[in-house]
């Protein structure tokens, strides 16, 4: 990291995918412990701390890692180092709510898992992209390893091309640099509890956190390929709405271990899970209007109905005056009974045409 931070033929911005797991931390805490290591005159690049938050996170850890971030933009200041915080987060239109509720998405599943483009990739490729326009290229730092799976070695191997630094496949400008990408877990684990991190306390919490969820956190995702690791069948903490997984093993495990207030949002997530599989409680027709058959001519069912809709909205906020904590906003909500008055106005539309054709043809 060092050697590449001083490589003098370029100076691109760095950025550091940070996710609030074991690895983006390590990486994180490596870059803060380099830059301190350096004279102040060398510390040359700004280095971007970049964090996605779908606003459907698992409230554990969306508490966690904002007291991260919180901890690291004022070490940063305090040493005087380089380095920004930044969050990203879904357009205002993109959200999980507006999508589902407002438009009717179906609840997500393996097959039809729209909401990591929207909501993970978009976000965050438009800041790197930003940073691309500013600087003509910028490197990118993930805590990638060969180590967490065969998925990921096969991945990794692909677009190795036996140099420190690999081209992004979807972002010209963008480097990505994978500094503990041949490290063991145990490995991991062994540094993060061995070095306490610069910016004060330890990493103890982490520790604890990773216990209470038996498992991972879901990764920073910033190219389709990747798409599969959010949502796997591990045990992992990503959305609390996550109805790719049959069940929600890291939400079990938070909830056993004491995090009571958790299982309202647990029952909710099953209960949509089973919502999007009631035939009565989808359209025939798809949102441009039209229709999908089936092998054995049925209609493929596709997005919720707008009773359906009204439904989850009205027990979405029952749940939120049940938990006592944020889980939709006023911007969504108004957003989403935008969407649904144009829904009305083309429905009608379109059964006036129908009407009019019928009557042509009589």
């Amino acid at each position: 990291m060092r050697e590449e931070y001083l490589d003098p033929s370029h100076a691109s911005p760095w950025i550091v995918g940070y996710s609030g797991g074991k690895d983006s931390t390590l990486v994180l805490q490596l870059c803060f412990e380099m830059l301190l290591d350096l004279a102040p005159s060398d510390r040359q690049r700004t280095v971007h701390v970049l964090c996605n938050d779908t606003l459907v996170e698992s409230p554990v850890l969306a508490t966690y890692v904002d007291s991260m971030l919180a901890r690291v933009g004022r070490a940063a200041e305090s040493l005087r180092l380089p380095v920004r915080v930044a969050k990203t987060q879904p357009h205002p239109d993109q959200t999980f709510w507006v999508n589902l509720i407002g438009r009717g998405y179906p609840s997500p599943n393996r097959t039809f898992r729209w909401c990591t483009d929207r909501m993970k990739i978009q976000p965050t490729s438009e800041y790197i992209k930003s940073q691309i326009a500013a600087n003509a290229k910028v490197i990118l730092l993930l805590g990638v390893r060969r180590g967490e799976s065969a998925t990921r070695t096969q991945t990794v191997n692909k677009y190795d091309n036996g140099t420190r630094l690999n081209p992004h496949n979807d972002l010209k400008g963008c480097m990505i640099f994978r500094p503990i990408v041949d490290f063991s877990t145990e490995e991991v684990w062994a540094l993060l509890l061995q070095r306490p991190p610069p910016w004060g306390g330890s990493n103890r919490e982490l520790v604890t956190l990773y216990r209470n969820a038996q498992g991972g956190e879901c990764p920073l995702v910033i190219e389709k390929s990747q798409a599969p690791s959010c949502g796997t069948s591990s045990s992992r903490f990503g959305c609390w709405t996550c109805t790719v997984v049959e069940k929600d093993r890291s939400m079990e495990a938070m909830i056993d271990a004491g995090f009571d207030h958790l299982e309202p949002l647990m029952l909710f997530r099953d209960w949509l899970a089973q919502f999007r599989l009631d035939r009565t409680k989808r359209s025939a027709e798809r949102r441009t209007g039209a229709i999908t058959y089936m092998p054995d001519g049925s209609a493929m069912p596709g997005p919720f109905t707008l009773a359906a809709r009204q439904e989850i909205l009205d027990r979405l906020i029952e749940l939120q005056a049940e938990v006592g904590m944020p889980l939709i906003s006023d911007d969504e909500v108004q957003r989403i009974r935008n969407i649904w008055a144009t829904d009305t106005v083309d429905t009608a539309r379109r059964l006036i045409a129908l009407d009019d054709a019928s009557r042509e043809r009589a």
